[in-house]
């Protein structure tokens, strides 16, 4: 269980820089189990800004699940490549944000991904966002943050660490990252995002947790 509940204390972010919105953290006040799938429910809104306009028709949803010590000091994993994972990530195109309901379940949404739903600016439009299955029992007194970002998430205390194979360091996403400017056209992708929040459109995550 946690003495408190996520709130956003920013509700926009410039899609392809580092910039980002935290909540945050909850902290644990009992030993809590996070058994297996998160889901995340956003809702967006897109912007060109002056720079760019009305060509801005597409965003791409980043989600970290976090767990930070009682100083604050994130706690990063082993994964399967990267040594600075984080206990769960998630990604959306919303352009791939239409669901199959005849496949989703409540805790994970099942995207069809056989046409693009552009989206456009100022309109809000609802994202289903699946946080990878993870599992973790957390200790009293750390804490549980989320982060949505329009980029791939580096932990800013990761060593520079590669393989031989690999032309990028290991910052938490291994090699596997969405860089490449052929799919990700700055013309395109490269606004403000708005994430909504309040009881009209409410933006919240599901996270299970198995009691003591």
């Amino acid at each position: 269980g946690g003495a408190d509940d996520f709130q956003i204390t920013a509700n926009t972010f410039t899609a392809l820089s580092g910039s980002s919105i935290v909540t945050p953290t909850l902290t644990v006040s009992g030993t809590a189990t996070i058994p297996a799938g998160v889901i995340g429910l956003a809702a967006i809104d897109i912007d060109g800004g002056t720079d760019i306009g009305a060509a801005i028709v597409d965003a791409d949803l980043f989600i970290v699940l976090q767990v930070f010590s009682p100083a604050n000091e994130e706690i990063v994993f082993q994964g399967a490549i990267d040594p600075n994972t984080p206990i769960g990530q998630g990604w959306l195109r919303a352009s791939h944000r239409e669901l199959d309901l005849q496949l989703s379940e409540p805790w994970r949404p099942y995207h069809k991904h056989n046409e693009k739903q552009l989206l456009e600016p100022g309109k809000p439009v609802e994202l289903d966002i699946e946080v990878w299955p993870t599992s973790i029992v957390i200790p009293a007194g750390f804490k549980i943050g989320l982060s949505i970002r329009g980029r791939d998430y580096e932990n800013p205390n990761a060593k520079s660490e590669r393989l031989s194979n690999f032309k990028n360091d290991l910052k938490g996403c291994g090699p596997f990252l969405h860089n490449d400017p052929r799919d990700r056209p700055m013309e395109v992708f490269g606004g403000i995002t708005t994430l909504h929040i309040g009881p009209e459109k409410p933006s919240f995550i599901l996270l299970p947790v198995i009691p003591e």
